[in-house]
């Protein structure tokens, strides 16, 4: 399609560096494209004033005071450049008129890898043996590591990105037990054993997380569940933050209940991840400081990245290519096939 053949306006929010890089190209066919650099929120909905749609983040607020705003605008549509959406009032959006999209997946591959990179550096100490050396010291006390190979590996969700996980696993030659309310043969054919979540838990060397956040999976790992597991335990967390009990991870860990924890979210990165800290005043930090994070990341068996498991060349191009399909199949009045309701 030529540029700008398509008459539609889509304001693109939370457009860092590598939103307008990897959409430029792809939206270059919209009547008028904006990419603005703030989140959005209630304060911020009103850029979008004028706008057929948003093109929005997974940490961006769109809840019914920031829909009211934007339907307000004359906006009809939420294009989600994610799979999550539970930052959406889905109910607050459908009696506004205005539909919602997503990226249902991308590449599952991307994720999985990432989980894996997070496996290996806590099993050998990574971050440990950084620190130390940042300090200048060289020595190899404290950096014993484990080796992964015919170990139990614990797979809680076997959708895409779980299976996925499951084939990169193939090499370490173990066992792989995999818990899920809906188990499919696509796991079972490439070694899954089903269990329930307790003797998942209890057995596992390593426990990778990759299941959607629901009310039933809030918190899925707490002080109960977090009783279960071998005190040499890894777990790992590439999903959503809430999956997880920040408060009741630290205690485990300073008790020695498990042995590490790598994640790529946190139940409150909404306030902190994808913003520059280093280059606010400390005011501004001060209002948004979270004890529980800084304890977490401070901690030497606790890994944790920015929410960046996604971040690949080949998922971009993926999620890019899909909210254009969606905001083209809004535009153009078809079937929204990525629909959320």
């Amino acid at each position: 399609m030529a540029e700008g053949s398509i008459d539609y306006k889509v304001a693109v929010f939370s457009s860092s560096e590598w939103v307008t890089d990897s959409f430029a190209e792809p939206l270059k066919i919209f009547k008028e494209v904006s990419y603005l650099p703030a989140r959005l929120e209630p304060t911020s909905a009103a850029l979008a004033h004028g706008f057929d749609a948003v093109c929005i983040f997974v940490n961006d607020d769109a809840g019914a005071e920031t829909l009211k705003v934007l339907a307000e605008g004359g906006v009809k549509l939420i294009a989600m450049r994610c799979a999550g959406y539970d930052r959406v009032d889905l109910a607050a959006a459908k009696e506004l008129g205005i539909r919602v999209v997503r990226v249902p997946a991308y590449s599952p591959r991307s994720v999985a890898e990432h989980a894996l990179a997070l496996m290996m550096a806590l099993a050998r100490n990574i971050k440990a043996s950084q620190i130390k050396m940042a300090a200048g010291s060289y020595t190899l006390n404290g950096l014993v590591g484990v080796e992964l190979t015919g170990k139990t590996f614990g797979v809680v969700g076997t959708g895409a990105i779980g299976r996925e996980f499951v084939k990169l696993l193939k090499g370490f030659e173990g066992k792989v037990l995999g818990y899920d309310p809906y188990p499919t043969d696509a796991a079972r054919e490439l070694g899954v054993e089903y269990v329930d979540l307790d003797t998942l838990l209890a057995q596992s060397d390593v426990i990778s997380l990759h299941v959607p956040l629901l009310p039933s999976t809030q918190k899925l790992l707490g002080t109960e569940s977090l009783s279960k597991l071998k005190p040499t335990a890894l777990v790992i967390n590439v999903s959503r933050g809430g999956l997880i009990d920040t408060e009741a991870c630290i205690q485990a860990l300073q008790e020695d209940k498990f042995a590490g924890l790598a994640v790529d979210v946190y139940e409150g990165e909404g306030a902190l991840f994808f913003q520059d800290w280093a280059n606010m005043n400390t005011a501004r930090r001060m209002k948004q400081w979270d004890q529980k994070f800084i304890a977490l990341k401070s901690m030497p068996q606790v890994i944790v990245t920015p929410h960046i498991a996604f971040l690949t060349h080949s998922a971009l191009d993926a999620i890019a290519a899909t909210t254009r399909d969606n905001l083209v199949a809004a535009a153009e009045g078809k079937d929204l096939v990525n629909e959320v309701k």
